[in-house]
């Protein structure tokens, strides 16, 4: 009976909601566990600070202490973990219980507060995985979002203090598609790079951003006897408006961003509720000239984005030049006014 097995199916629900909040549980109290040895370390280093040397000793010490009784998970290079854990997370009620240990580790990798601040907070709201929190750091997504936002508006989004209400303020450039396994030597066709999209559908959305849903391919738009196929629609519930993707495997040109723009003009016109923001257009192309895309849309608009994408990870080196380059451009254009 439809009664009985919806009785099963909540019944399995529980049983596995259970589980993963044990499973939780037991690694957020590793997690405090680890801390506490970190700190008593550090404690004891702290009265023999007068001594060279005498953390390394320490380390070497306990390990050979621990490690025949508890295992591997007490080695030398383990407990030198749980004391750059203390001193990098110094206060025990900040720890989150919704991070495991091996996010702990990857975040401990960051130099910056800021950066370990963003990333604790998208983990958190998105519920990543640690696979998922590593390819967000290794593809450097708090660096590419800095390319067009200032530092405070990126941290107020991550947790959550602030809504999106811009475009920019979520939507990366560059774009990196290193999950597509393209060779970035070849040569493709639109269609081609669209096809793998949509084959890593879960890790184009998870590169997209925060509240995206995937919505149409090639969707067919008739506008007075005319057809055209739009690549890629989605929608964003924290901008509340329709996203549509164009892909262009050249560089880009005026022609592209009018192409683009007609057909954000009939979403607007035709799709959008009035409750609805204006649609937002992307232009995900191989390489562009921001010049160019300046002087084809109006001033101050916001509804088209050109995004690079990459095939490849960017190097933190890349990134942080195009960081400085855009903030030079920045401090010449006040300079000017």
């Amino acid at each position: 009976m439809p009664t009985d097995q919806t009785l099963v199916s909540d019944i399995k629900a529980i049983i596995s909601q259970s589980k993963d909040n044990a499973i939780r549980a037991v690694d957020h109290q590793r997690t405090l566990m680890y801390w506490h040895i970190g700190k008593r370390i550090f404690e004891e280093e702290q009265q023999g600070k007068d001594r060279a040397d005498y953390g390394k000793y320490l380390t070497k010490y306990l390990a050979k202490a621990l490690e025949p009784e508890f295992g591997s998970g007490f080695s030398r290079r383990q407990i030198e973990l749980f004391r750059q854990f203390y001193r990098v997370f110094p206060i025990a009620n900040a720890l989150r219980s919704q991070l495991s240990w091996t996010q702990y580790r990857l975040l401990m990798r960051l130099d910056l507060d800021e950066q370990r601040e963003f990333y604790m907070a998208e983990t958190i709201k998105n519920n990543w995985t640690s696979r998922q929190l590593e390819r967000q750091v290794f593809s450097n997504l708090y660096e590419r979002l800095l390319l067009s936002n200032d530092k405070e508006s990126v941290l107020a989004v991550a947790k959550k203090e602030k809504m999106p209400s811009d475009a920019k303020e979520i939507i990366k450039d560059p774009m990196v598609l290193e999950f597509l396994d393209l060779k970035r030597e070849s040569a493709y066709y639109e269609k081609d790079l669209e096809g793998a999209i949509i084959a890593h559908l879960q890790e184009f959305l998870l590169e997209l951003g925060n509240g995206f849903s995937f919505v149409a391919r090639q969707k067919r738009i008739h506008i007075e006897g005319d057809e055209f196929f739009v690549d890629l629609v989605f929608y964003n519930r924290l901008l509340q408006s329709f996203v549509i993707i164009e892909i262009k495997t050249h560089k880009l040109t005026h022609q592209d961003i009018g192409q683009l723009q007609m057909y954000v003009n009939y979403y607007d016109r035709i799709e959008r509720l009035p409750h609805e923001h204006p649609t937002i257009g992307i232009l995900l192309c191989a390489s562009k000239n921001d010049a160019v895309v300046k002087f084809t849309l109006p001033e101050d608009q916001k509804q088209i984005v050109a995004s690079q994408y990459e095939l490849y990870l960017p190097t933190e080196k890349q990134l942080l030049d195009e960081v400085n380059k855009e903030l030079e451009s920045f401090v010449s254009k006040v300079g000017d006014e």
